[in-house]
């Protein structure tokens, strides 16, 4: 089967690095892709957000599936154009359909759905700019720390967590009368803060039946002790060694199984990932919220320990035979160690050579913001997260170890990465 791969970053390095591997797999194709994503198959200059031109580009090549890796084209409704278009509808498409990405598409909607479906989630309300009198006095009846998300899309930039009234009431008139994310906060969720330690869970699913995939930890703030600005995230580590079979059956019975259920009763046709962004309180899960799509940089850190194979779960996803299937996974630990660009997540450069990629042994490269010149085959950084070095270990400490070890391989100016990855987490 040929294999369009929608995306640029880790996550489609990721899923290029292990469909690649597959015996049922033909061409496999990337779109726009990356340096990395050309060792494995060929990278194709589209344009993602012109349907038409994917669509002419699926029917010239033979490609029976499409692996949308980013939320947005899931949110705009690729799926629903190829589902409506008799030449397309055929086509595998690993990604739900525009009604059911809501749960990442709207904050309040996702909450709306939690609520009704009795799933552990944060207390909440939300507000339009009419009703920005009403947000601010709502404030006043909850305690610090607030915390305040755009409902829509804002390219992981939409939550706030304010420590103060004063903070707290001036970003509520920021996001709603002054427009702060655009479009994204013409509503706002405001939510019960919850203290504990986050956790990525991620599910396959047919939309029918679901497989549960490994655990992870990301990590977002780009200083160390988890300080800083929020990032893309600056790795990951999986599984996560609180997340034992007691924790994890909560997670099943209190979350992923009722979110299948009430998309299945609510009419939401959903074949893909889904992501679940929990906290644990105490012992106790709940949702921070749903990403419609695999998760980055925890795709460079699960899909690695994926031993079965991918492609065939994705073509079980398709025929709606996920329950027949058998995931297997790696039980050691693996680590990624993002690399980024000086300045990262605010202004910094691009363009930068990047050395020693070939000197690294015993971890995986799997690239996020790279190109390559096709005439000196130079590979440049080209985005603020540039590389994810990932590697695998009995233990945790073992397997952060030699990851840190070939991230000093890599180089290029400028070149970050946190050095304390884990450090929330026990050691094993």
């Amino acid at each position: 089967m040929n294999v369009l791969i929608l995306g640029s970053g880790g996550r489609e390095h990721a899923f290029a690095w292990k469909l690649s591997q597959s015996v049922g797999l033909g061409h496999l194709f990337i779109a726009p892709g990356n340096a990395g994503t050309s060792q494995h198959g060929k990278n194709i200059d589209l344009d993602t957000g012109n349907y038409p031109e994917v669509k002419e580009f699926v029917l010239s090549e033979d490609v029976g599936m499409l692996v949308v890796g980013p939320e947005v084209p899931l949110v705009d409704g690729i799926h629903d154009f190829f589902k409506a278009d008799p030449e397309l509808s055929k086509v595998m498409v690993i990604g739900p359909v525009k009604a059911a990405a809501m749960l990442e598409g709207s904050k309040d909607f996702a909450k709306e759905f939690m609520k009704k479906y009795d799933i552990p989630t944060a207390a909440y309300a939300t507000f339009t700019s009419d009703e920005l009198g009403k947000g601010l006095e709502f404030l006043k009846s909850m305690k610090p720390p607030y915390v305040l998300k755009a409902d829509g899309l804002a390219a992981g930039k939409g939550v706030l967590i304010c420590s103060t009234i004063e903070e707290a009431e001036k970003e509520l008139i920021a996001m709603l009368r002054d427009a702060k994310f655009g479009k994204a906060s013409q509503k706002v969720v405001i939510e019960e803060f919850l203290k504990g330690i986050e956790i990525s869970c991620f599910v396959l699913t047919d939309g029918k039946t679901y497989k549960i995939l490994p655990s992870a930890k990301d990590y977002k703030r780009i200083g160390e002790g988890d300080t800083g600005l929020n990032t893309g995230g600056m790795g990951s580590i999986s599984p996560v060694p609180f997340a034992g079979p007691e924790f994890m059956q909560k997670v099943e019975h209190q979350i992923i199984a009722p979110t299948i259920r009430g998309l299945i009763d609510e009419g939401l046709e959903y074949k893909g990932f889904l992501f679940f962004g929990l906290i644990n309180v105490e012992g106790d899960p709940y949702v921070i919220e749903y990403n419609v799509r695999m998760g980055d940089p925890e795709a460079e850190s699960v899909i690695p320990r994926i031993k079965s194979d991918l492609l065939q779960h994705f073509i079980a996803v398709g025929d709606g035979t996920l329950a027949q299937e058998h995931l297997l996974t790696d039980p050691r630990f693996a680590t990624a160690i993002m690399l980024v660009s000086g300045g990262y997540p605010g202004a910094y450069e691009k363009g930068k050579d990047i050395h020693g990629i070939n000197d690294v042994e015993g971890s995986i490269v799997f690239h996020a913001g790279t190109s390559r010149d096709e005439k000196t085959g130079v590979i440049s950084t080209n985005g603020g997260r540039v590389i994810a070095v990932t590697s695998f270990g009995e233990s945790m400490k073992e397997a952060l170890r030699q990851s840190y070890v070939n991230a000093s391989v890599i180089d290029f100016e400028g070149k970050y990465f946190r050095k304390d990855l884990g450090f929330d987490l026990k050691f094993l």
